[in-house]
């Protein structure tokens, strides 16, 4: 498997496992510069949701929560700041982070309101 076909299947893998917790999935792969682009934006109750997800075969180079630098999440917020200029009617937000691992076993993990 590419790394981009991986990472697509993470991400529907964490679309699925979103909706079946009640998430209104809204947007995938909004892109808002080279530097940014949010996996999914979601709405949970009254909260608008941006998930960033990582998806990893196995763990031997490391847990995909890894990925998530300090860099990346500055760089969702810049695109967060974008999205609520267009939509400022949503005054409620968070950033998640969900991690899926294909093998041995698809296993999915979910963290939540995440900063760094």
């Amino acid at each position: 498997m590419s790394n981009i076909s991986v990472g697509k299947k993470g991400e529907e893998l964490a679309r699925d496992y979103l909706s079946k917790l009640g998430y209104k999935i809204l947007e995938c792969n909004k892109r808002f510069s080279r530097f940014c682009e949010i996996d999914i934006i979601a709405l949970d109750k009254n909260t608008l949701v941006f998930v960033e997800v990582k998806t990893r075969t196995t763990e031997v180079c490391g847990h995909p929560f890894e990925a998530v630098t300090r860099t990346k999440y500055n760089h969702i917020k810049q695109g967060i700041f974008m999205y609520l200029k267009d939509y400022p009617e949503y005054k409620k937000f968070r950033i998640d982070a969900v991690s899926v691992l294909l093998k041995p076993e698809i296993k999915i993990e979910h963290l939540k309101n995440v900063s760094l």
